[in-house]
């Protein structure tokens, strides 16, 4: 039973850990109350971001304060009954997004994100999935020169500090590029080396086949249930109790639900985002996913249809459906591209787990020996997963992670 766990959350970051566990020959059970990929891995941009060596920083110029504060806009919304309870972690993302505090969360960061490609295609490769992992990148379309210009220096840094590759377009390569673009931009970033996932779905649950086929199981049950049982942990599940010697929590925004309850409460918060897909109209395409740095969102070329992304929206925990960001993008997106029906009647909900320190938790929960966390990606879940599955299983297993642990340790919120 030593080497055997638990893994609670079927999302990318559950399947990946609990496969990269089974690869290493333990016994695996992943447990989760939704089938593999069906939360917050099925709703996203589809994006490998190879480029995203910098997380998202809480905004600190006071003009881009105040248009939120507004909360008028398409990127950024609230519930104004949300901001008492978010005021404290809030209150401490502002503060690691001071300069100086970023610098560093940015250095962490970015020895995760540059890993990402390789290990997606380990797994995909593998579980006979790589077809979904287009390496087309994805673009930022700018509407001015000095946009244009502020971009480069961005690509500049990030190629020569971290690798990352990158072209410019100028308004006419934008348009050859995408013919079917109904504005005219003065050009466009294209971040060449990420993924774009046809099947962000389609993607998590490749990998939870290749878990069955390596001898581990997937069963429905409740986190809730997890307890302690002499050495080890046991939860109650649809196929009856199951015990393992380790558990380890992959639930994202829900993970302090359970690790509270024995003695671990992580300052998470959750950014709510929504998702459609449309028709295009005749023969129109669109070749890559972009974002329009006028308009706020993301459009992506996916199986299901173009899929409209919003940003991020803070909410208190269960409360309604409330896409307001869906409402006003919609009419921006199709002026962007001839779009044609929504595919879906209903948006998709779901919620990034994030921490104020914008770094993930992996590693040991601290008042616990053998139960374990990976959860805080924020909104690099789909990016991270194998990444993350890799580094947690080389802990579990005491060798030595390929990438240092300590800036991702549970406790350092204490």
């Amino acid at each position: 039973m030593a080497k055997s766990a638990i893994v609670l959350g079927a999302g990318m970051v559950g399947v990946s850990t609990a496969l990269h566990l089974r690869q290493r020959g333990w016994d695996v059970v992943l447990v989760d109350r939704r089938p593999p990929g069906e939360g917050a891995s099925f709703g996203n941009a589809g994006l490998i971001q190879r480029e995203a060596v910098h997380p998202h920083p809480f905004p600190r110029r006071l003009a881009e304060l105040t248009r939120i504060a507004r909360n008028r806009g398409v990127d950024a919304v609230y519930h104004p009954s949300a901001l008492p309870g978010l005021a404290a972690p809030l209150l401490r993302y502002w503060w690691h997004s001071a300069p100086q505090r970023y610098e560093a969360v940015a250095r962490a960061y970015a020895r995760l994100i540059v890993t990402c490609l390789d290990e997606h295609m380990a797994l995909a490769s593998e579980a006979g999935s790589a077809e979904l992992l287009r390496p087309i990148g994805w673009m930022r379309l700018f509407s001015t020169e000095a946009q244009m210009d502020a971009a480069r220096l961005e690509a500049e840094a990030a190629h020569r500090d971290h690798g990352v590759g990158y072209r410019m377009l100028d308004g006419g390569a934008l348009a050859e590029a995408e013919p079917h673009l109904m504005v005219r931009r003065a050009g466009a970033l294209h971040w060449t080396d990420p993924y774009s996932v046809s099947d962000p779905h389609a993607l998590t649950t490749s990998y939870a086949r290749l878990l069955a086929a390596k001898g581990g199981n997937f069963v429905l049950g409740n986190a809730d249930t997890l307890e302690r049982t002499g050495a080890g942990w046991r939860v109650r599940t649809a196929e009856g109790p199951i015990e393992a010697a380790h558990a380890v929590v992959a639930l994202g925004a829900m993970a302090g639900t359970v690790t509270r309850r024995f003695g671990y409460s992580p300052p998470l918060f959750g950014k709510r985002g929504y998702h459609r897909h449309y028709r295009l109209k005749g023969n129109a395409v669109l070749n890559r996913p972009f974002i329009d740095e006028v308009s706020g969102f993301c459009l992506v070329p996916m199986r299901a249809g173009i899929r409209l992304t919003t940003g991020a929206e803070f909410a208190r925990p269960g409360a309604p459906q409330t896409p307001v960001q869906l409402e006003r993008a919609e009419p921006i997106a199709r002026s962007l591209l001839p779009l044609a029906e929504r595919v879906e009647d209903r948006p998709w909900l779901g919620v990034r787990p994030c921490t104020p320190d914008m770094l993930p938790v992996i590693g040991r929960i601290p008042s616990e020996n053998r139960l374990w966390g990976a959860f805080g990606h924020a909104h690099q879940g789909l990016t991270l997963g194998p990444t993350t599955g890799r580094m947690l299983a080389e802990m579990m297993t005491e060798t030595r992670p390929f990438i240092d642990p300590e800036p991702y340790r549970a406790g350092r919120f204490n």
